[in-house]
């Protein structure tokens, strides 16, 4: 029955991607970043913290359910850059990246309940059991790491510090092109958005402190701000501009 599963789910993830019109419907684009920042985890989820040790079993049992089932979209190494992804607006996450700053209940709920509440493509994984649901997040966060490289299936580059940067600067490149934002505010997110990516390294713990993404940046911004690593001004300003990039649908 488990492999029955494992070829039937490509096809309805292909088809979940495919009914895409490539228009802009509620809550895709720039909005529906941003209620995926600010969502509040349902009452089922929150505080769920993953039982599952992320041991070579486990990562590879998640291996072969991603490759299977996720790389499609998101690319073998979880970049967002899957075949199937390329049209899809919103773009895929590149959850290699993403995954590394959210929490355990979060990431078990965008699983178990897919993306039609944000008005993206990503189907319900509800059919898989929570074992399976826990080896998809060790996986996707080892592929982050570096605790794994990507099997190669159906297309997509590794996750590259370098490579996301460069991301990010084509980002603020249009951002300022398109007058969303200056220079100035391209270089103080740049500056700041640095500093967040440090924090979070330097304290895992703060991943697993509860809340949604827009209420942990806030955090870190705080213990920065605090620890005079950046100012009150340059935090108020990353947090404007981080609202300003996903309102315009440039940022994914």
């Amino acid at each position: 029955m488990k492999k029955v599963i494992l070829l039937v789910i490509p096809i309805l993830l292909l088809a979940a991607c495919a009914s895409q019109d490539g228009g802009m419907g509620p809550g895709m684009g720039g909005n529906g970043m941003m209620e995926r920042h600010h969502a509040e985890i349902p009452t089922e989820y929150a505080g769920l913290t993953n039982p599952i040790p992320a041991d070579k079993e486990s990562l590879e049992r998640g291996s072969e359910l991603y490759t299977v089932n996720c790389a499609s979209c998101h690319g073998d190494g979880g970049m967002g850059d899957g075949p199937a992804g390329s049209a899809l607006d919103p773009a895929p996450s590149p959850i290699a990246h993403s995954s590394q700053m959210m929490a355990d209940d979060y990431l078990f709920w965008r699983i178990s309940e897919g993306g039609v509440p944000f008005g993206t493509s990503m189907p319900a994984w509800a059919v898989f059991d929570e074992q399976s649901r826990w080896d998809l997040i060790n996986y996707m966060r080892a592929l982050g790491d570096g605790t794994v490289q990507p099997i190669s299936g159906m297309g997509g580059t590794a996750y590259d510090p370098e490579i996301q940067a460069a991301q990010q600067a084509e980002i603020l490149a249009k951002a300022v092109e398109q007058n969303v934002i200056t220079e100035e505010e391209a270089d103080t997110f740049t500056t700041v958005h640095d500093a967040v990516e440090q924090y979070r390294l330097a304290h895992p713990e703060v991943v697993q402190s509860g809340g949604n993404a827009t209420e942990r940046e806030a955090t870190i911004l705080a213990a920065l701000v605090e620890e005079k690593i950046i100012t009150q001004a340059q935090a108020d300003a990353f947090t404007d501009i981080h609202d300003r990039l996903g309102n315009s649908g440039l940022m994914p």
